[in-house]
């Protein structure tokens, strides 16, 4: 039986939808490790995510969700938003014959940060936070979600180059 799907509430539920597309960045790394596609394409694919997407849901969730709690299971988010930021910075300037396990790395440590967000920390919060609250930052957070629109699919590699 499949599991039941995590409610969210309503004004917080645009950055589980941007989890969603991390744990994707999370499979098509390995996907690319997994079918030996030229680390260099994958380094790209990064660079253009960190910047793009997860730099700016980091920001996002610090500047408007984090920022109206606190307590250690904040400071654990924090934390790993600082390893993550040291991961890809590392992945980014190391040369391309030690990159792949990097990368996997970086992968391991963002889809453990997503799970733990998802099932630990949100429902934390929308419950610490209260109605009133998760609705004044929902009137305040941005409302785009940042989605992924990379051109270069290396993950469904070897069809295309």
């Amino acid at each position: 039986m499949a599991p039941k799907p995590i409610k969210r509430d309503k004004n917080i539920l645009h950055l589980s939808k941007e989890h969603h597309f991390s744990l994707l960045f999370c499979w098509k790394i390995r996907q690319g490790i997994k079918k030996d596609v030229d680390v260099e394409r994958i380094r790209r694919y990064v660079q253009y995510f960190w910047t793009r997407c997860l730099q700016q849901h980091f920001r996002t969730e610090e500047d408007f969700l984090f920022a109206s709690s606190g307590g250690r299971m904040v400071q654990k988010a924090l934390k790993e938003h600082a390893r993550i930021n040291k991961l890809v910075t590392h992945v980014l300037h190391l040369p391309a014959s030690d990159t792949s396990k990097s990368l996997l790395a970086l992968a391991d440590a963002i889809d453990e940060h997503v799970r733990y967000e998802e099932r630990e920390l949100f429902p934390h919060l929308e419950k610490k936070l209260g109605r009133a609250e998760l609705q004044h930052i929902g009137e305040h957070m941005p409302e785009e979600v940042l989605t992924d629109e990379y051109h270069d699919e290396f993950w469904n590699w070897p069809s295309t180059l």
